[in-house]
């Protein structure tokens, strides 16, 4: 009897282990940051095929075969860089980079129109191919791109989200955790609201090990986060990705993480709180933009939205982060 339960357990787990193996990954955009996606995700053993899809096939072709030269390193091996769109036929999940690229001095608003029109082109063909995939949109401006998107598709925004403000809350817990000589995976915090220039960190819910962020220099005799220092560190947070795009050209790593983490959430139906971009419903009065909330990912995609606690002046620039971009979306053709 011992002996069929532990067979039972065992067929159960590898029955577990082939459903998670079902997934088709697809990355529209073979650019830096789709290419390092594509890395990171045949690292994380999360697929059983990726698809790298670029205009450019001899890029996509050539960043996958890089990589497939390597398979014997890596989890994931069924790696396919093309320039046929009928790749991602029946893709489960579809992470989309395409778009203007960034150049130094620019804004994330600054592209907003030319990433649009490469919607407009691009995603209608791609959800007729694949309408029941989960769309995590990355190309920035990511907030206006998605609310975007949704509008051209008509897909559900349980269905359609955008990357949002997760690297942005890892950038300042990195801070946070160097200026509090305390690991980074201890801190907990979140940056909502635009991924971009009127983001904001929550700091009134921020916590170590269960102490607020504004009572840890108290309680742990350090040096407190005052106002000024919290007020350097949300600069440099906001500021991050033109500090690398100026020395680098691009930024891709980190960016590659996080949507490995949004996308490990999904597959393995975690119901992982992260901060993507979503489109908001009478969330704290706000409605009908897309910004980054504290939401809840599992196998459907964005679950459910987090109301945590906001502090009054936390609000009032989420309000305004919002009239923000949505005043940014009207400059948009559709």
């Amino acid at each position: 009897m011992a002996v069929l339960l532990i067979l039972n357990r065992i067929l159960e787990a590898g029955y577990k282990y082939q459903i998670k193996f079902v997934l088709k990954i697809s990355i529209i955009g073979a650019g830096a940051v789709g290419s390092t996606i594509v890395f990171a995700l045949a690292q994380k053993d999360l697929a059983r095929q990726i698809v790298l899809y670029d205009i450019n096939g001899q890029k996509a072709e050539a960043e996958a075969l890089d990589m497939i030269h390597g398979s014997q390193f890596l989890p994931t091996n069924n790696i396919i860089g093309t320039d046929d769109i009928q790749a991602l036929i029946n893709s489960d999940i579809i992470i989309v980079t395409a778009g203007a690229t960034q150049k130094d001095g620019q804004t994330r608003l600054d592209l907003a129109q030319a990433t649009c029109n490469i919607m407009k082109s691009l995603l209608p063909k791609v959800v007729s191919l694949a309408p029941e995939a989960i769309y995590i949109m990355v190309a920035n401006p990511v907030d206006l791109v998605t609310y975007y998107s949704l509008k051209i598709t008509g897909l559900s925004c349980h269905k359609m989200f955008g990357s949002g403000t997760v690297l942005d809350s890892s950038r300042l817990r990195t801070l946070v955790a160097e200026f509090c000589q305390v690991s980074v995976k201890n801190v907990h915090a979140y940056v909502v609201g635009e991924h971009g220039d009127s983001e904001i960190p929550l700091w009134s819910s921020a916590v170590i090990a269960g102490i607020n962020l504004l009572n840890w220099g108290e309680v742990y005799n350090r040096p407190a986060l005052t106002d000024a220092i919290r007020d350097n560190i949300k600069k440099e947070v906001i500021n991050a990705g033109y500090e690398v795009i100026k020395g680098k050209g691009a930024t891709n790593y980190a960016i590659a993480l996080s949507c490995t983490e949004i996308v490990s959430a999904i597959v393995h139906d975690e119901k992982r709180i992260m901060p993507v971009s979503t489109r908001l419903q009478k969330y704290l009065g706000i409605s009908d933009v897309c910004l980054s909330v504290p939401s809840i990912l599992s196998r459907q995609g964005v679950d459910t939205r987090v109301n945590i606690p906001f502090s009054d002046d936390e609000k009032s620039l989420l309000v305004k982060s919002a009239q923000t971009l949505k005043k940014a979306f009207t400059n948009i053709a559709i």
